[in-house]
């Protein structure tokens, strides 16, 4: 169905029917319930605080060892969806970033699509806070992400370095 065809049947209702349908939404979907709570209180830096940890478990599960970088994608993807403001976004998919190469330096290099992840990551980062006019902002977390990988291998290193001078070449 398309949206225009949603819109037309949705108008058919009145407006206890419409509340009923978005309360049955609320109960039987859980990404509909967090959106609705973060509309009828927009806390973001709650918000955040739960997303980043998240993250954080998708490295270091309370459960287990290994980890699970879909699940810290997917994190940062729902938390996207949410409307939170861009600075809280650059935010946490820098906190990937951090934490993938905290967890590097903790247990050893990993593998190549691990590291492809976090520099596709950190590279989409510094896009989103070139055109929100947040470099500045985040230039120390960024330039010590890089020089936290000087030991990590695949290259790693190299293409974070890499891609930290194409943002921050002119920056001194």
């Amino acid at each position: 169905m398309s949206l225009i065809n949603l819109k037309k049947e949705l108008k058919k209702l009145d407006k206890d029917q419409l509340i009923d349908l978005i309360a049955d939404l609320y109960k039987k979907n859980k990404s509909a319930k967090e959106f609705f709570d973060f509309y009828v209180q927009p806390d973001e830096v709650a918000l955040f605080k739960k997303y980043r940890d998240k993250v954080y478990e998708a490295f270091y599960p309370k459960r287990g060892f290994g980890f699970k970088l879909k699940e810290g994608k997917q994190a940062i993807s729902d938390f996207k969806k949410l409307g939170t403001s861009t600075e809280l976004i650059a935010d946490l998919m820098l906190f990937y970033v951090e934490t993938g190469v905290q967890f590097t330096n903790e247990y050893g290099d990993i593998d190549e699509a691990f590291y492809s992840s976090l520099e596709k990551t950190y590279l989409q980062a510094l896009t989103l806070m070139k055109k929100e006019n947040l470099l500045g902002k985040f230039v120390e977390r960024a330039s010590k992400i890089v020089r936290d990988t000087r030991n990590i291998g695949w290259g790693f290193h190299d293409e974070l370095k890499g891609t930290h001078y194409d943002f921050y070449s002119d920056a001194g």
